[in-house]
């Protein structure tokens, strides 16, 4: 492997004022929300832009993305004016250094997914770990289910030490998915012995194509919970509370999507009694396992009908 070191360039002073705000050995934590291979609502997308736009940020670190893009899969924007070119946008992905509203430090690894290379991004990424004395690795993005936007979004959690989500349902037994960059940098950072884990919001399939703000808050509630970092999410509960009302608007005016989410609804309330649980965030003293609740969903559709109601 190509030294790691060489794929991103770090701001001198901005990498003493992390350190020099280092206490005991524990850095700020480190939230990502790469964009690349799915984000089903734009949850990923939507938090890591709000949080630049919410919270002062100073740039700590800059990839070199001519190493790690692949120009021609993903080309970037140029913009031609009347005889000319004007603009264009060069792809990033970065670190930035933020505070939360307590002034609590903390960094955001944002902008592309790196197309290639991806073992000597993940090591680069241990190496920074390594010289902030991050604690904690976050990674959010979204991912499309079959639940319906009037019902509480849930997520799926997972780390790289099963004690960081211990507090969280199962929803998947063993099953082999297509991997992208933020999952390596996981599970090569547990390797290394750093803790690390994310959060897949559930977003409503029809709506994976559309920003969706309430993934966004989802994710970020979920990051707060996990860090005890106080962010401001009054701009994007904003966005969101306009969101749901166009998505009402199209709902109402199509009676067929109507259908569509009135059978969602069916099955989310009637699966979440038939687990006992009056929503699928609900805490639980005896949360069931994924082979135990994989078991109960198949018998539970087993019951439906076509239309979404017991036969």
């Amino acid at each position: 492997m190509l030294d790691p070191s060489e794929l991103y360039a770090i701001d001198p002073a901005v990498a003493a004022e992390v350190e020099a705000r280092t206490v005991g050995g524990d850095g700020p934590v480190l939230v990502h929300a790469v964009r690349g291979f799915m984000d089903a609502g734009g949850a990923g997308r939507l938090a890591a832009d709000h949080l630049i736009e919410a919270h002062e940020s100073t740039r700590l670190a800059t990839f070199d993305t001519d190493q790690l893009i692949d120009y021609r899969s993903r080309r970037p924007t140029a913009t031609f004016d009347a005889n000319r070119w004007s603009d264009y946008e060069r792809p990033e992905l970065v670190i930035d250094l933020l505070r939360d509203s307590a002034g609590v430090p903390f960094l955001l690894l944002h902008g592309m997914e790196p197309d290639v290379q991806w073992e000597r991004y993940a090591a680069a990424v241990r190496q920074i770990v390594e010289r902030f004395d991050v604690p904690l690795t976050i990674g959010i993005h979204g991912i499309p289910m079959g639940i319906p936007h009037t019902r509480p979004l849930s997520v799926t959690a997972h780390a790289n030490r099963q004690e960081l989500v211990a507090d969280h349902m199962p929803w998947f037994g063993t099953v082999e998915v297509p991997a992208d960059a933020s999952t390596l940098v996981e599970i090569r950072l547990g390797e290394s012995g750093h803790d690390a884990m994310g959060y897949a919001v559930h977003v409503p399939h029809y709506l994976a194509q559309s920003s969706f703000p309430q993934a966004g808050i989802m994710a970020l509630e979920q990051v707060q919970r996990a860090t005890g970092l106080e962010l401001d999410l009054a701009e994007l509960t904003e966005s969101a509370q306009d969101a749901m009302l166009e998505v009402e608007r199209q709902v109402a005016d199509s009676p067929e999507v109507a259908a569509v989410v009135h059978a969602l609804e069916q099955q989310y309330d009637a699966f979440s009694k038939n687990i006992g649980r009056p929503n699928l965030l609900a805490d639980t003293s005896e949360i069931p396992t994924a082979d135990e609740l994989g078991a109960e969903f198949e018998r539970f559709l087993a019951q439906q009908g076509p239309e979404g109601t017991e036969r």
